[in-house]
């Protein structure tokens, strides 16, 4: 793991960064040492800013079933992933935890008191566990350095760690930051965004179902202590006083941004505004130029208003569809599929004829919107305005995301979960978006559902677009069933589509578009689930770094 160019450039920016925020006039920029800095809290608050700027905001991701870009196939989603020679999913995660061991090196001779000094530390621990578990879940074992490095430091040639004790190192961190780290009704306004509590037991969570049930559905041993983990975590997150916000459509959006929306746990900040632009993205124009369009895999796994489902989480026709279900041969419009459905559904995809992107959604797949599906979640004509300048907040952690993993995690200890706890999680999410019918045991049974699968289907829809699909086929180990099938889009009817020759579409015999063909996608679960180590890992570790199985 010989990344010392990394080391240097991580190291070097955080200088810059740092020294910016100082008085100019104290030292020559040329004599600007670590003497010099690491004094003060404001210097450790200069250094833990450089942690949010690194933080990855994660907007576009087409690995899984659920989305497609209009460049094209994704390698990762279609099993055609070759192994690179570098990769930022890599190198920019050593470049975030070498950020954090910095700090927590350096830090200790500020002239603070231990609270002070340890709730920055807490934060530097906190974006280390964040990388480190990204890490973890794309290459399994990875290098665990938790101190700062040198040039000549044997520890660059050092190989990869059991998974296993990177994660115990994941909860050790989040463990100190949970304990140094102000709670959320504690956080001065001013601050918000930066991490809390809250943060770090709901990274905390995630990383526990993660981990619990990645090993539990492939009879790994241990699997409990993980799932016991997440839902103590989540437990802790619940009795913060975090409420969900009241419109899931404008959660998104700016009216969803700042400290009085407490169902934001981690947000990556940007701002002021585009005519004032200090970070800015481009997410409502990919949205509008189908770099995110959703797939009829995704519609599929959205109950209808009975609360009956139509398709099993397994992308297969359940025994006995929802009556409102219209078997996709018989649709009679583009919108037939996309009515009588959970509200979250109108508030993820746009209807034909509403108002969207430059007027009212027309069927197509000319702007690139390969699915013929368009995006709606997150999208607003604020954000489009201006090309890159997108100020809108990213939500990464929110609370109904915890209340899902409540729910998962205290189901897969026990395979039970009581309607007190559906209560809790999933019928609060339902009852925001005012879907009336709830998911109880009686429910499950009366209409012949599985309660896993339920839950399953919950998460997927309440988080549909926003990053987390890819990794939950992964754990749950369905990837090999639901990755190597045909993507499909929206259903032809030509009234609906002007100026559309269904000649150039490629159709099934329902009519509905066939975005990607199963002949071309591909998982092979003998190493699919692992991404491929960079050959430049590998090579800079004289060896040590060894590939993941099965990748040549």
């Amino acid at each position: 793991m010989k990344i010392f160019h990394r080391l240097l450039i991580t190291l070097f920016s955080a200088l810059l960064l740092v020294s910016g925020c100082t008085k100019l006039d104290r030292f020559p920029e040329s004599k600007f040492s670590d003497e010099d800095f690491w004094n003060t809290e404001t210097d450790l608050i200069n250094a833990a800013n450089r942690l949010y700027q690194q933080l990855d905001a994660n907007w576009v991701d087409n690995r899984a079933d659920d989305a497609v870009n209009q460049g094209g196939p994704n390698s990762t989603s279609n099993g055609n992933i070759s192994i690179p020679n570098t990769s930022a999913e890599w190198s920019d995660r050593y470049d975030e935890i070498f950020t954090a061991n910095n700090i927590l090196e350096k830090g200790g001779k500020a002239k603070v008191t231990e609270a002070i000094r340890n709730r920055y530390f807490a934060e530097a621990r906190f974006f280390r566990a964040y990388a480190y578990l990204s890490l973890v879940q794309k290459y399994g074992d990875v290098p665990l350095v938790l101190h700062s490095l040198e040039i000549t430091s044997p520890d660059l040639l050092m190989p990869r760690t059991p998974r296993d004790s990177v994660m115990t190192a994941i909860y050790a961190d989040l463990d100190f930051a949970a304990q140094w780290l102000p709670a959320r009704s504690a956080l001065a306004v001013a601050q918000y965004g930066r991490v809390t509590k809250s943060s770090a037991w709901a990274l905390e969570a995630r990383a526990g179902l993660y981990e619990g049930t990645r090993a539990k559905f492939r009879s790994e041993a241990n699997w409990q202590k993980h799932l016991q983990i997440a839902v103590t975590a989540a437990k802790n997150v619940m009795a913060q006083g975090h409420v969900l916000f009241s419109n899931y459509v404008t959660l998104f959006t700016q009216p969803g941004e700042g400290a009085a929306n407490t169902e934001n746990i981690l947000v990556k900040i940007y701002g002021v505004s585009n005519l004032n632009l200090l970070l800015g993205h481009n997410n409502s124009r990919d949205l509008e130029n189908g770099r995110m369009a959703p797939t009829r895999n995704l519609i599929r796994q959205y109950l209808y208003s009975d609360g009956l489902p139509a398709y099993s989480t397994l992308n297969t026709l359940v025994t006995s569809p929802s009556p409102l279900y219209v078997a996709e041969g018989s649709e009679t419009s583009y919108n037939t599929i996309l009515q009588s459905r959970d509200p979250r559904l109108g508030f993820t995809v746009f209807l034909s004829g509403e108002d969207a992107y430059k007027g009212p959604w027309v069927p197509t797949t000319s702007l690139g919107a390969r699915s013929a599906f368009a995006a709606k979640k997150g999208f607003n004509i604020i954000d489009q305005t201006i090309n890159g300048a997108g100020t809108v907040d990213r939500i990464l952690i929110r609370y109904a995301e915890v209340l899902l993993i409540y729910a998962e995690a205290s189901y897969e200890l026990t395979e039970t979960i009581t309607d007190a706890d559906l209560d809790l999680t999933i019928n609060k999410l339902r009852t925001r978006v005012g879907f009336t019918k709830k998911l109880t045991n009686a429910f499950v049974t009366a209409n012949n559902l599985n309660m896993r699968e339920e839950i399953r289907r919950e998460r997927t829809v309440e988080l549909a677009l926003e990053g987390f699909r890819y990794d939950d086929l992964v754990r749950w180990k369905t990837a090999e069933k639901l990755l190597p099938v045909e993507l499909l889009g929206a259903k032809f009817i030509a009234a609906d589509w002007p100026n559309t020759n269904a000649s150039t579409l490629n159709l099934n015999a329902n009519g509905v578009l066939v975005v990607e063909p199963a002949s071309t996608r591909h998982f092979d679960a003998s190493k699919n689930y692992l991404y491929p180590v960079p050959f430049n890992e590998i090579t800079l570790s004289g060896g040590n770094v060894k590939q993941n199985p099965n990748w040549q």
